[in-house]
């Protein structure tokens, strides 16, 4: 018998995407509401309390809505949104990122999807931090890069609609200036920090893909770090991860540029380290689309684990 599964918001971005990995599968009956029915509150909260899982993609208020209209305790949540990712009582959904998380997210009826930029960053940080090779009261600088389709619908007509008031010619926008991304707590709270990392995130002429970086001043590291002792930790943390390549050393030495689009419609993603012994120096980056392992990839990853279901189902890699 196949599982029920609720998307609500299926008609934005996220949930357009997250369709398209479940379509073709036969151990999933997907429900999505009409246009007329997605206004009738009665309608919504029926499909919530009616399905075995429930996919929020939605703004962030409309998420805690959506939570408060479930009365039927068997019913599996996964928010898209980022209004439980530091929540008590909500397993955070990376699957990688912790050896008990799978575990977790077997037994959870409240799952919140990582956001795009945290997936990135915490897959270069937070093996470093447990491990010790980077001090949790470190100062941390994360800098990314993303496909404008991570601003969802308004973002891309910004971009893609000459006719829109709101059409921009820009090549590269730099954003959050203001240092109050709202990121940042997932970010500090899942790596493990003591203090905020200073985000300095971008948006690109590209409608999907990302990078994110982490730069690192070796000498300011306590035990004499090198980034030979960094690449081994995370091909460590993610040695025998399906979705989670750690590139070989020798591989980034040879690379002269990196791509945003490198990894774009698949649900994997890909770690560099860039090192250099005689400065003392090192560019960590993580290479995913921001629509696959970034938001819908993830969804479909949590999903399978939660059902029970073989964990790739639905997914490319």
């Amino acid at each position: 018998m196949a599982f029920r599964v609720f998307i609500d918001g299926a008609a934005g971005t996220t949930g357009l995407e997250i369709r398209e990995r479940l379509r073709p599968r036969d151990d999933l009956a997907v429900t999505i509401l009409g246009e007329a029915q997605r206004k009738d509150s009665s309608a919504r909260q029926a499909a919530l309390n009616e399905c075995d899982a429930a996919i929020l993609c939605l703004p962030d208020a409309a998420a805690r809505e959506a939570v408060s209209l479930i009365e039927n305790r068997d019913v599996r949540v996964i928010d898209a949104s980022s209004a439980h990712r530091v929540a008590e009582g909500w397993t955070y959904g990376f699957a990688e990122l912790e050896k008990s998380r799978r575990e977790e997210l077997r037994r959870s009826k409240r799952v919140s999807n990582p956001g795009c930029y945290p997936t990135g960053f915490l897959a270069l940080l937070r093996p470093l931090i447990r491990s010790g090779l980077v001090p949790v009261d470190f100062p941390v600088t994360c800098n990314a890069v993303s496909g404008y389709s991570g601003g969802g619908r308004e973002m891309i007509t910004e971009f893609e609609n000459p006719n829109a008031p709101s059409y921009t010619d820009e090549v590269l926008r730099a954003y959050g200036l203001q240092l109050e991304h709202k990121h940042v707590p997932e970010m500090q709270v899942h790596a493990g920090l003591q203090h905020r990392p200073l985000f300095a995130p971008s948006v690109g002429r590209f409608y999907r893909g990302m990078l994110g970086e982490v730069p690192l001043q070796l000498w300011a590291l306590p035990g004499n770090v090198s980034a030979r002792a960094i690449h081994g930790t995370l091909a460590e943390a993610f040695a025998g991860e399906p979705l989670i390549e750690i590139a070989p050393l020798a591989d980034s030495q040879a690379q002269k540029a990196l791509d945003a689009e490198e990894l774009k419609n698949t649900d994997r993603l890909r770690i560099y380290v860039f090192g250099n012994e005689a400065r003392r120096q090192a560019r960590l980056v993580a290479v995913l689309d921001n629509l696959g392992k970034g938001a819908a990839g993830a969804c479909v990853q949590n999903l399978n684990i939660m059902l029970g279901l073989p964990e790739t189902s639905g997914l490319v890699l």
